[in-house]
């Protein structure tokens, strides 16, 4: 889990994808390819994402491809053998940490509060994904929550975009951020992945400069 941790270290940025079309899938990737992207979040909120999922880690096993919205173990099961690397929730579920962790998959569960943050540090996991980030204060509440809680890094997500990633990023206890103002719903179901090869490559040209 420490490769995949270190990957995610070193993308900065997580797209966090949402593809109700198998088709989509591959123009997708390549286009965040080609922007110098590496890796994608698809998440689990839609009949397709399992699909899409498990084409993209065939088609691109050198991608760091994840599953997100996974919600309990049965999504999780399914997230892993369709071929995840790691798995994201908005919130923490013991059955799936506890599969995951018998799978050797990286668990990355979401908190806000400090209750939640020490439920998660007790089953041993100490990235947090911030979610909604903005909703719940932001990087101003990221720096307070990282003052007792020292041994915690975060993944923000929710109301990332191109004007505030930095704001997060710049704080050493955060090592990515999720974002998917590059991919929006839009732009794939229009086919417009010219645009979103431009977004990504102003987004990893301003967080790696």
């Amino acid at each position: 889990m420490e490769g995949i941790v270190n990957a995610i270290k070193k993308e900065m940025i997580i797209p966090v994808i949402k593809l109700d079309r198998i088709e989509d899938t591959i123009p997708l990737l390549d286009a965040l390819r080609k922007a110098g992207g590496n890796a994608a979040e698809i998440t689990f909120r839609t009949k397709a994402a399992e699909s899409c999922l498990k084409l993209a880690a065939e088609t691109y096993p050198d991608m760091l491809i994840g599953a997100g919205t996974v919600l309990n173990a049965s999504q999780a099961e399914r997230a892993v053998k369709a071929g995840a690397k790691f798995v994201v929730s908005p919130g923490y579920d013991a059955e799936t940490s506890r599969y995951l962790k018998e799978k050797g998959i990286l668990y990355i569960a979401g908190a806000v509060t400090p209750t939640e943050i020490m439920t998660l540090l007790n089953d041993g996991l100490n990235i947090v994904k911030f979610f909604p980030a903005e909703n719940y204060g932001g990087i101003k509440t990221i720096k307070s929550l990282s003052m007792p809680f020292t041994d915690v890094v975060f993944i923000p997500t929710g109301g990332i975009s191109a004007n505030n990633i930095m704001d997060y990023l710049s704080f050493d206890k955060v090592i990515a951020a999720g974002g998917s103002w590059m991919v929006k719903d839009n732009l794939i179901k229009e086919g417009r992945f010219d645009e979103i090869t431009r977004l990504m490559t102003e987004a990893l040209t301003l967080v790696r400069k």
